[in-house]
């Protein structure tokens, strides 16, 4: 039988020069794993308190992050408040760090370069976001004036703020559930969208890597039949329109078998004055807030 010549030698083992290209090249990504690792090993920010780092960090923030949390990290669309001491996924610098480039699953907070908002950031990027956030951070959490235990009173009493919104599973759905609002907004915010809610529309039911959330526009339809309906937009597209009316009824229609679609940016939510609500009253309901968001 006819056995082909074979150099053993060279085909068992590589050339010398492709060896060492291997090896140099296990050596590299050895060393760029173990400085990875270093960065997330570490439980405080190795560049904490340096200004020229917090300078970088803003810019990489209003790349990535002011898109949902707005300029200042003050809250955004969709964002909360990044300027409290308190932070609802952890407080230490390496809860922020896992919370930036890891996600919150089931929240409108992606991973680390998950969206087409900026370009995703180094572990050194993200060191930096987080000494910006600290230089923007008040330096305790402020206490919060009122009554909560009036406020919720209020809130499912004669304010009657139950009626459109929930707290905790309990209340209405025609406004947006409040449960978490507080901990995300600024108090600023909140009085203004009891005082003035057309002036700035909540954000709607979306889908948590949506770029662009539906806000709660008023809606009236009158379909084929002559029947009218009043409520918010839930989703939209081209063809389709789906809303829930006052009456917390879903509805899906067809937009070219509608009589008439009227849109309009004047919230259902009525603006609570003076005389409606007291500025007591309101510091109580927000008190209530809160208290509920800080669970």
């Amino acid at each position: 039988m006819y056995m082909p010549r074979t150099n053993f030698r060279r085909s068992k083992f590589w050339p010398r020069r492709w060896r060492l290209r291997f090896l140099f090249g296990c050596a590299v990504a050895v060393g760029c794993a173990a400085a990875t690792v270093a960065l997330r090993a570490q439980d405080k920010n190795p560049f904490a308190g340096n200004a020229k780092d917090a300078k970088l960090g803003e810019s990489q923030f209003r790349a990535n992050c002011a898109f949902c949390h707005g300029l200042g990290a003050r809250g955004g669309g969709r964002g909360p408040d990044l300027s409290r001491a308190q932070k609802r996924h952890g407080n230490s610098d390496a809860d922020l760090f896992r919370t930036i480039n890891e996600g919150v699953p089931g929240t409108a907070m992606p991973h680390n370069g998950a969206t087409q908002q900026g370009v995703g950031m180094t572990e050194e990027e993200i060191w930096q976001v987080i000494s910006y956030i600290r230089s923007v951070q008040v330096k305790a959490p402020a206490q919060p004036a009122g009554n909560a235990a009036h406020g919720k009173e209020l809130f499912n009493g004669s304010a009657a703020c139950s009626t459109c919104h929930m707290i905790q599973g309990k209340g209405g759905r025609l406004g947006p559930d409040l449960s978490t609002t507080a901990s995300a907004r600024s108090t600023d915010y909140l009085v203004e969208s009891v005082r003035s809610p057309s002036r700035r529309l909540a954000q709607g039911i979306s889908e948590a890597m949506k770029e662009f959330s539906q806000e709660y526009e008023t809606v009236t339809v009158v379909t084929a039949d002559g029947t009218k309906f009043t409520g918010v937009v839930l989703n939209e597209d081209h063809f389709t329109l789906q809303m829930m009316d006052t009456r917390e009824q879903l509805h899906l229609f067809e937009k070219d078998k509608l009589r008439s679609l009227e849109k309009s940016r004047e919230s259902l939510m009525p603006a609570h004055d003076q005389k409606t609500l007291s500025d007591k009253d309101l510091e109580d309901v927000i008190a209530y807030l809160l208290a509920v968001g800080a669970q």
